[in-house]
């Protein structure tokens, strides 16, 4: 292995383990109970993760408000973040955003 491709597979690397540390991070806070996942609330690209579908993590849903996509924010607060769609969910919204 040359040194450009020993330097780029060890910046992939170290861009893997801080992607994983910051799930981890995220996965902690949930559990301490000052947050909690609210589905149907995040901007396209703001998502904290997702429940399925075309958004596996963090920063890739494609649209706004996706259902099946959820942010954190503070503990119970979900249900009451308004939307053009209505509120935010405790449990992932189907058929959000509306199929027009």
């Amino acid at each position: 292995m040359d040194k450009g491709t020993k330097r780029n597979a060890t910046l992939a690397m170290a861009g893997a383990f801080a992607a994983a540390l910051g799930m981890a991070s995220a996965a902690d806070t949930v559990r301490a109970g000052e947050f909690e996942k609210c589905y149907g609330v995040a901007k396209a690209g703001e998502n904290d993760c997702a429940a399925a579908g075309n958004n596996s993590c963090a920063g890739t849903s494609k649209v706004d408000y996706d259902g099946g996509a959820w942010k954190l924010v503070t503990q119970g607060t979900c249900t009451s973040v308004d939307t053009p769609f209505g509120v935010g969910s405790l449990e992932p919204i189907e058929g959000r955003p509306p199929k027009g």
